[in-house]
């Protein structure tokens, strides 16, 4: 049996440290001549153009694309600069998770994300994890994260890699968000309490399975292979 393992970046595999809000909120200033645009703004399970769009909304501004692709453009400049100063780190177990996972036949690895494709590759980069995840979706794909599984399994087919069913598809994330994006689907999801949601309010959600950390590689790959 085949499963497509697709992962979240923010708060699942790794912090930036704050460096996506203060992209964002210079790229406001720099266009809008607005300080801290986005600091009322919760972030966490959304994509890009969402929050930018949010971000917007209090200017009357939100309707604007060209202004929300310009703002996009102008945070991943700022982005870039942010991530080179080399704050930030890997959430507990990533590596060994995903190291194992690699090398577990049938299995196949992916990103799903609110990051746009180019802010995701960066923010992975400075941690070399770009290797793991040839394919993926992210949030310049589509505003809404419900819409990014198929896209994500339709990038694994046309890679040639496999083609596999949602059924047979597992998220993993640190919002609720990521179980609602999976389910919509009849895919599975692993919520994971290494960002903003904490181990109890993960619990409430519908996850098939809900844990502190990514630590226990061999029970998580173990239940990956039962599903």
């Amino acid at each position: 049996m085949l499963t497509f393992v697709l992962f979240d970046i923010d708060g699942t595999l790794v912090s930036l440290d704050g460096a996506g809000s203060r992209s964002l909120n210079r790229a406001m200033e720099d266009l809008l001549d607005v300080k801290n645009g986005f600091r009322d703004i919760d972030f966490a399970g959304k994509t890009d153009l969402q929050i930018i769009r949010e971000g917007l909304a209090p200017l009357k501004l939100a309707d604007r694309d060209d202004l929300v692709h310009s703002l996009l453009d102008r945070y991943l400049a700022h982005l870039r600069t942010e991530v080179s100063t080399g704050r930030g780190h890997v959430k507990t177990g990533v590596r060994g998770l995903l190291s194992l996972l690699q090398n577990v036949p049938g299995i196949y690895l992916g990103l799903l994300t609110g990051n746009a494709e180019v802010g995701a590759r960066l923010k992975l980069e400075p941690f070399g994890l770009n290797q793991y995840f040839s394919v993926g979706a992210f949030g310049n794909d589509s505003e809404d994260r419900n819409l990014l599984l198929p896209i994500a399994a339709q990038r694994l087919q046309e890679a040639g890699s496999a083609s596999v069913s949602y059924e047979n598809c597992l998220v993993i994330g640190d919002t609720p968000k990521y179980v609602e994006c999976a389910h919509v689907h009849g895919a599975s999801a692993i919520a994971v309490a290494t960002g903003t949601y904490p181990l109890k309010e993960l619990e409430k959600t519908d996850a098939e399975l809900v844990i502190a950390d990514l630590s226990d590689t061999e029970r998580i790959v173990g239940w990956i292979r039962r599903k």
